[in-house]
């Protein structure tokens, strides 16, 4: 495993993450599946030991995943593990059968003692405003919400959990306000997005995490027409047989580089994104202890010429039809 500083906090953090809203379990808010359908804690124990074994000292998670249970296994079994960096989230709820958000100050300073409690923490290593929009932040409650808690100590550093798609007026907020040191954002060999904001947040010093870098499976080439989700699982909804059928086919042409490599896909898709320098780590959904070591091993950045092709391919009718998913 190699490593890589976190923007400007001093935080030295693996290039692969392990992202825990999987390992949440079933969750539903009203009839909407917020989960990835059921998980086996005791599984999922397992993939959280071999992620250390395996060098990984980054997980992120959030209060919303489980609806708190992601947090409270997390807690559980990295309570003898000080060391490792643990991120979670503040802002989503799910309140009275609807889910919803609150970035108001007093719900955020509550949010986070609840959050240390589950993670059985003194203090968050990263606490970060779970999709909180422009709006939100003008208000500046959530902002000052954040620096009280660092003043206080429950909290080392805080940034922002960005939306899925552009354009993201927040993160250029925060980098103009000089507020946080850390952005999270999605960047895939599909969904490239973010990319003009990668050097703009890392010449401000800012750490950046990147989510989905297997855009909820279809990267791993696993999915066909026929895959059927539960319906306590949120990709139900979005990963339809039309967008796994189309997805594939647009891919094709890059799986050779699968074999240039000797990678899986998976592998291939979690190269390209640690290919851009300024991605301090890239958070992977892992539950089992395959999913962990097909994860961490052979991962490394790819060769320029590879990066071009990838960012050369058009998948925007391919991420219309994601986006029109939700």
């Amino acid at each position: 495993m190699e490593y890589r500083d976190f923007g400007r906090t001093g935080l030295r953090v693996s290039e692969i993450g392990f992202g825990c809203w999987a390992i949440g379990g079933d969750a539903m808010v009203g009839g909407t599946a917020i989960g990835w359908g059921p998980a086996d804690d005791a599984v999922s124990r397992r993939a959280i030991y071999t992620a250390l074994d395996e060098g990984i000292n980054f997980f992120d998670t959030a209060d919303i995943y489980g609806l708190g249970h992601a947090e409270s296994l997390l807690g559980r079994v990295l309570s003898g593990y000080p060391d490792v960096v643990i991120a979670t989230k503040v802002g989503n709820v799910s309140r009275n059968g609807q889910f919803s958000f609150d970035y108001r100050k007093h719900y955020i300073l509550e949010a986070c003692d609840e959050s240390l409690k589950r993670l059985n923490r003194e203090t968050i290593d990263y606490y970060q405003l779970h999709t909180a929009r422009v709006s939100h932040l003008e208000q500046e409650e959530a902002i000052e919400a954040m620096e009280v808690l660092q003043q206080q100590g429950k909290i080392r550093h805080w940034g922002l959990s960005l939306n899925t798609f552009a354009p993201f007026p927040e993160a250029d907020y925060m980098i103009t306000h000089k507020k946080g040191e850390g952005l999270q954002l999605v960047l895939n060999i599909l969904n490239r997005i973010a990319l003009p904001l990668l050097e703009k947040a890392s010449a401000a010093g800012y750490g950046i995490i990147a989510r989905m870098p297997l855009q909820f499976g279809l990267l791993t080439g696993k999915f066909d027409q026929g895959v059927n989700f539960q319906t306590s699982d949120h990709r139900k909804k979005r990963l339809t047989p039309e967008v796994v059928s189309a997805t594939a086919a647009a891919l094709e042409p890059l799986w050779p580089l699968c074999e240039a490599y000797s990678m899986t896909k998976t592998q291939l898709a979690l190269s390209y994104v640690l290919s851009h320098r300024a991605v301090s780590t890239v958070i992977a959904g892992m539950r089992t202890p395959e999913q962990v070591r097909g994860n961490c091993r052979n991962i490394r950045p790819l060769e320029e010429e590879a990066v071009r092709q990838i960012e050369a391919t058009d998948f925007s009718a391919v991420m219309e039809l994601i986006r029109q998913q939700g």
